[in-house]
């Protein structure tokens, strides 16, 4: 392993990438890898990018290797050999240029912990509590930054009984040393600002919020006064605690520690507001902290980007305790909310150099931070969600504050009229004040959904922004456009179809601005209203008709963007481009038949580019959506296409295949899918793929199972009698039964791939392996079942007996169960399908239905013991299938949607993550169309069970009345 280090260098090259990763997973696999990739971290000798880079490794193994059914599980020898050097090595890493390493370290305890902790690491908590040291505060940071790492995960997690034991487990060990450090840190702090005693508090205000997240200890409630006293409480005195010997430069974006920690404090206020608004009324804690934030925020003025993070806590804390309507006695004055708006409000408003630096010199960071938030991240936006709380807050206030801010909205206009250098300031301060004073309720994907009555929102377009919006290119400054396009799709619900339709081209001349942010904005202005529903339907709002006049130019404009740039990382930097790509394709549809073979020529060369070096996975997923897009609609469409889709995809798939780029590899399976089903039979093309589709080697990356599945189900659809004929048909069962099937993470693929194995295949060909697949799929639920696998089991089962195939009758399933062990049978319907059947999503419910029905009325078996004791309770659960009215309505297509890529999958980088088309989705299937209306086809085969067998009768009676009763009475059935 002497060459890990090279190995880990060349990793970080794209060029010599690919190799250096192979090279190293090969590694992966030896005995003490882990330990290894460990000991480089530490060695101080080594550069500081290898060893970052073996951390961030280290992570990444422990994330794909420590379950036992991961693809390559890390062996228990070494698990137990790495986890006691965990913590002392968070403890060495203690030198500041260490951070970025340490995180990974951190991360890396907290996935194990996640797992393991307590029953297979009970030592860990003893284990943080001894290092612990009354003199050493580079042993304490580190102690406690490996604590919050584990801790931290508890802000998001579910609630379970689990999950309680495990936080009372650790309130028992932790709480008394932590109040403890927590006191003595203080003390000390108060009388000498140290940096690092500073900056171990900081980590003690985070873990006092991951403590407290959750539940709230007898300890923290015995001890709440002096946390949080309203005068002397340790959290007021730290509000009030800043030392100018830890200031930081205010222009630049690092804050202080003292900021951090009077943050930090402000999100637990938060937290206790929301949560705990008991226990701050005990000590008037409320009104104590938003004098404290008054003192920070309400002087009147901006403050530098230093204290960004600090404003925008303090403004967040705010909005809440208004929301939260206990305080409102605090806010609810004409007087305070003046104050409000012209100390806190205004004054966060306006546009800072650095952000007009930002709008110039990173376009697109500019515009992520302004939309893709997942929470109120800039003293503006903060500042706008006060006026937002205040509006929403009751009538009274809503009243007031509107006035409030239309005065100072009228004001700042009038300013911006008058001209000068930054009268476009005033007006964009205005702007984004008006959209906070007319905002009710929305979200940021769906815009606003209510409106301030108060304010006309289509009357305020019509006098002060259309004409920004209409504005040739040098006319008016680009931000007061992008405020234009921004208001536009924020209150895109409030304008008509006809409105939105006539400045469709407006955003189209947008499109061609040399302004990054201008253009950018334009696209998702595009792509959002054109995404928008027909009120609460899943009917779009926009037709194919409608986009038809400029969905040709909106593409040339779009796709002349993009290639405007020339390195694979360029290209695909504007994901906000390729997005709006693909949501016009599928809002054209079958209106871009004249011109699709462009638009196809211009994505292939687009993606000779970005293969080279694949960066960016929002781009590449909305890439991929287009290219499946245009198969989709135009496949079906236009006669021979499909003649043109695979000459020009089949040699760039080819290429990817060939060389391995696993990050697109995923995508090409699932397009060739869709290719293929454009066919009646299976070319030879497609046939030459066939081996390489079932060598146990493509089946490694986790990735590309769903699309594999999806081409191998679209081969058996096809040709099954040549795979027959092959003896390929095997190979797929072995993938089944010995990748798929034993893996907790791919059970479902194995499912939907045997479904169609047994849907296919003729019975004659898959009889002799019949009473194996069936064994495999008792031997995982023996071995290691879950809730979800049961579903599927469970569904397999009625699928098998619902399906019209020649052969396989209900008799024969149960004859096969029964042939591995005299009655098991009856044992799986006891134990598994009664349990499970009436608890099928609605999607499996029409099969279940003919299943079940199927079993009862076409089974001779069914009907002799022991497997008739079990009648009764299938037929209760038959009867709580039809209990829901829609029980039986059609899955509607969700492939003219979009997918969006998991954002925490995206910061890991290209994992063996798999990312679903959605256009390469289809409805799924009618399997049991023979049987006609459920309903009739259920009385029919009842009454015919009946007739024939009378004795059926008694086993009804033995039936739960409750269930079977109002079931039978609704088809017409009276025993």
């Amino acid at each position: 392993m002497s060459d890990i280090p090279k190995l880990l260098l060349y990793s970080l090259n794209p060029q010599s990438r690919k190799q250096a990763e192979q090279s190293l997973e090969a590694y992966s696999r030896q005995p003490a890898f882990v330990i290894h990739l460990l000991q480089l971290v530490l060695d101080v000798t080594q550069d500081n990018a290898v060893r970052l880079a073996a951390s961030v490794y280290l992570k990444n193994t422990v994330k794909l290797g420590w379950l036992e059914d991961d693809e390559h599980p890390i062996s228990l020898a070494d698990k137990e050999a790495i986890k006691p050097r965990l913590v002392p090595a968070m403890i060495a890493l203690s030198n500041a240029n260490e951070k970025a390493i340490r995180a990974q370290i951190a991360e890396s305890v907290s996935l194990i912990a996640e797992l393991d902790f307590p029953e297979k690491w009970p030592d860990l908590i003893d284990q943080l509590i001894q290092s612990l040291s009354s003199s050493d505060f580079h042993t304490n940071l580190g102690v406690l930054e490996t604590a919050h790492s584990i801790f931290r995960s508890w802000r998001s997690q579910a609630r379970s009984d689990e999950f309680w034991s495990i936080i009372k487990l650790v309130h028992s060990k932790f709480l008394d040393p932590y109040f403890e450090l927590f006191k003595f840190t203080i003390a000390r702090l108060l009388n000498s600002p140290d940096p690092l005693l500073a900056q171990t508090m900081a980590v003690l205000i985070e873990l006092f919020y991951d403590l407290t997240c959750q539940d709230l200890a007898p300890a923290f409630e015995d001890g709440h006064e002096i946390f949080f006293g309203a005068q002397t409480g340790y959290f007021m005195q730290l509000m009030a605690w800043d030392p100018p010997e830890l200031h930081t430069d205010p222009d630049e974006p690092t804050p202080s520690i003292p900021s951090k920690i009077r943050t930090g404090i402000l999100e637990i206020a938060e937290l206790y507001v929301k949560l705990y608004p008991e226990m701050l009324g005990r000590s008037q804690s409320v009104a104590a902290f938003v004098g404290a934030v008054w003192k920070l925020v309400g002087g009147g003025k901006q403050l530098g980007i230093a204290y960004d993070q600090l404003v925008s806590q303090s403004l967040r804390f705010i909005s809440t305790a208004i929301r939260a309507g206990a305080y409102r006695d605090i806010f609810e004055s004409r007087d305070t909310i003046q104050g409000l708006i012209a100390g806190v409000v205004v004054p966060n408003l306006p546009l800072r150099t650095r952000d007009v630096e930002a709008f110039e010199d990173t376009p697109l960071e500019y515009v992520r931070g302004e939309l893709q938030v997942s929470e109120i991240s800039t003293p503006r936006q903060a500042a706008a969600d006060v006026v937002k709380a205040l509006v929403g807050v009751g009538p009274d206030s809503e009243i007031a504050t509107t006035t409030l801010a239309l005065e100072w909205i009228s004001r700042a206009l009038s300013e911006a009229a008058q001209g000068g250098e930054d009268g476009w300031k005033s007006k964009d301060a205005a702007v984004y004040l008006f959209e906070a004073v007319a905002t009710r309720s929305g979200t940021l994907t769906q815009g606003v959904t209510a409106t301030n009555p108060n304010v006309n929102v289509v009357q305020w377009f019509a006098d002060n922004i259309f004409g920004d919006l209409q504005a040739g290119a040098g006319n008016v400054n680009p931000v007061l456009q992008v405020d234009a396009i921004r208001y536009l799709f924020t209150f895109r619900n409030q304008l008509t179809k006809g409105q939105l339709v006539s400045v469709l081209p407006l955003l189209l001349n947008r499109l061609e601005s040399k302004d990054v942010v201008v253009y950018t904005y334009a696209t998702v202005a595009l792509d959002r209203i054109l995404s928008m529903r027909v009120g609460d339907s899943t009917t779009l709002l926009f037709t194919s008709a409608d986009v038809q006049p400029f969905s040709h130019p909106l593409l040339k404009v779009l796709l002349d963007k993009i290639e405007a740039q020339t390195s694979p990382e360029r290209v695909a930097e504007n994901d906000f481009l390729m997005r709006c790509v693909a949501r016009v394709i599928i809002t054209a549809k079958q209106g871009l038949g004249q011109g699709y073979v462009d638009i196809l020529r211009r994505l292939v060369s687009i993606l000779s580019v970005i293969a080279r070096n694949p960066s960016n996975p929002n781009f590449d997923q909305y890439f991929f959506e287009s290219i499946s897009g245009l198969i989709r609609f135009i496949g079906p469409a236009v006669p021979d296409s499909i003649a043109i889709f695979e000459p020009a995809l089949f040699p760039p798939f080819t290429e990817i295949l060939q060389k391995d780029i696993d990050q697109y590899i995923p995508y090409v399976f699932q397009i060739l899918a869709q290719m293929l089903k454009l066919h009646r039979g299976v070319p030879v093309d497609y046939r030459s793929l066939l081996p390489f589709l079932v060598t146990p080697a493509i089946w490694a990356q986790k990735g590309s199972i769903p699309g594999l599945v999806a081409l191998l189900r679209a081969f058996l659809a096809r040709d099954a009698a040549a795979m027959v004929g092959a003896n390929q048909h095997t190979s797929v069962l072995g993938i089944v039964q010995q990748r798929l099937i034993p893996s907790k993470a791919n059970d479902g693929w194995g499912f939907e791939l045997l479904q169609s194995i047994v849907l296919h295949v003729p019975l004659t060909a898959l009889q002799p392996y019949f009473r194996q697949i069936i064994l495999a799929l008792l031997t995982r639920m023996q071995q290691n079942k879950t809730n979800i696998y049961i579903y599927y089991f469970v569904y397999f089962l009625l699928y098998v007996v619902a399906i019209n195939v020649d052969g396989l009758t209900p008799d024969y399933l149960i004859q096969t169960v029964d042939e591995i062990q005299p009655g098991l049978w009856s044992q799986i319907v006891s134990n598994f399908v009664v349990p499970q059947a009436a608890q099928l999503a609605v999607k499996d419910r029409k099969v279940a239905a003919v299943g079940l029905t199927r079993l009862l009325t076409q089974s001779t078996l069914s009907l002799r013991k022991p497997n008739v004791e079990r009648w009764p309770a299938l037929l209760g659960q038959l009867a709580e299938l039809f209990r829901e009215p829609k029980a039986f309505a059609s899955a509607e297509d969700a492939g003219t949607g979009m997918t969006e890529v998991d954002l925490e999958e995206q910061a890991a980088g290209y994992q063996a993550s798999y990312s679903k088309l959605a256009t390469a989705a289809e409805p799924p299937p009618n399997l049991v169309a023979y049987a006609g209306d459920v309903r009739t086809y259920v009385l029919g085969e009842l009454k015919r069970l009946l007739s024939t067998e009378p004795g059926v009768k008694d086993f009804i009676k033995q039936a739960s009345q409750d269930q079977v009763g109002p079931f039978l009475l609704g088809l017409g059935i009276s025993i």
